[in-house]
């Protein structure tokens, strides 16, 4: 069994910061690439920001300058820190990871958190 538990969401005001945690455990054999999604109300789910193959940050557009994405490997967790935040940013925000499990070391497959809110209002 793999679990990714988020945690750091929560409710801020314009212009404020919140830092997401996401930490992998359970029957790990390695992690290939970690990254954020989210969803707001009556909106498919986006991309926020994950890895490229070569290890760099990919952040979507609407993010770019206001988000860091980074990974502590040895923890086996992803962080997200929003600074600036906006209304619009207000949505549930899913971890996802590519993980290939002990039974099966040779196969990835994504596993996705519950999400954590993130409410931006004042």
């Amino acid at each position: 069994q793999v679990q990714l538990v988020e945690s750091g969401g929560g409710l801020v005001q314009p212009g404020g910061s919140l830092r997401l945690s996401c930490a992998a455990s359970g029957s790990i054999f390695s992690i290939h690439n970690m990254g954020w999604y989210r969803q707001a109300p009556g909106k498919e789910r986006e991309l926020v920001a994950d890895f490229t193959s070569s290890g760099s940050p990919n952040y979507a557009d609407s993010v770019k300058g206001r988000f860091t994405i980074s990974r502590d490997n040895a923890k086996n967790t992803v962080y997200l820190q929003m600074n600036s935040l906006k209304p619009e940013d207000t949505a549930v925000y899913y971890c996802t990871a590519q993980i290939a499990n002990r039974t099966r070391p040779w196969r990835a497959m994504d596993y996705w958190g519950r999400g954590t809110l993130v409410t931006v209002s004042s």
